[in-house]
């Protein structure tokens, strides 16, 4: 098997593997749907005291609420994918058997990701975004292209989020415990994804910081092309800035795993 043949059958594994975990994508939808109905009526409150906040309407903003319910998964806002997985290995010393295959570790664990993700696209993005339709009025397109362009923007967010979580990763090889690291991750997400709020609403300086941050790559650019805020040029501006923090990161992610297979230490062994 050729080695692009590898990633595929990693990424098709891991989508299999997460499909059998029935009961848990099942309450993993239903919890997207309660927090994005909690979210919907924050946010018909604060839109009905300031109409057009953050540059959106009431409908585009819960077109924004359901958008995001439909990525958290997928891109691990709040945590899940593989880093614990990887973090464990590292502990336990299973990781050099990982670095003995004739594949990249690096580019292994993006396989694995993004069939993860795939799925949650999928089993967990669907049901809530077409619960959230029919519940409130949504500003969903109807071009295919858009939603194409939607589908695109969301894999460029995966990638960059997994740039993030391979960083956090890494981290256990020089850490004994990386849970505190993962929280911080979460935590960071959850701010500055625009999971909670449109980093829209953020005025001046702070927020146009905030919108210039990996994280606004994982979900405020991915819904706001879902919402037809960017077009033609603006657009291929957006994959962009997303492109360029996915390859950044890969990068910092390659020089940081180098640096640490140079001198493994097997924790606890």
């Amino acid at each position: 098997m050729r080695l692009h043949g590898v990633y595929f059958a990693v990424a098709a594994g891991s989508f299999r593997r997460y499909a059998t975990y029935r009961i848990a994508t099942a309450a993993g939808v239903f919890t997207n749907t309660v927090f994005g109905f909690v979210l919907s009526y924050t946010f018909l409150a604060l839109w009905s005291e300031r109409p057009h906040l953050g540059g959106y309407d009431q409908s585009q903003a819960l077109t924004f609420v359901w958008a995001g319910q439909a990525i958290l998964a997928a891109a691990s806002l709040i945590g899940g994918g593989f880093q614990e997985e990887l973090q464990e290995r590292i502990r336990t010393g299973d990781v050099a058997v990982d670095l003995y295959r004739p594949a990249d570790l690096q580019l292994w664990w993006l396989a694995a990701d993004l069939g993860r993700a795939a799925f949650q696209l999928l089993g967990r993005g669907i049901v809530p975004m077409a619960v959230g339709a029919l519940a409130f009025e949504l500003a969903l397109p109807a071009s295919p292209l858009r939603w194409i362009a939607f589908l695109t923007s969301v894999l460029l967010g995966v990638i960059t989020g997994f740039g993030l979580r391979y960083l956090l990763a890494l981290s256990s090889f020089w850490l004994l415990d990386g849970s505190g690291l993962n929280m911080l991750g979460s935590l960071l997400s959850s701010l500055f994804s625009g999971m909670l709020l449109p980093l829209t609403i953020f005025p001046g300086l702070f927020g146009e910081t905030v919108r210039m941050l990996p994280w606004a790559a994982t979900m405020q650019v991915p819904a706001d092309v879902l919402l037809g805020e960017y077009e033609g040029t603006g657009l291929l501006a957006a994959y962009g800035f997303q492109a360029v923090w996915a390859v950044g990161l890969l990068a910092a992610g390659r020089a940081l795993q180098s640096l640490a297979t140079r001198k493994v230490v097997v924790q606890g062994g």
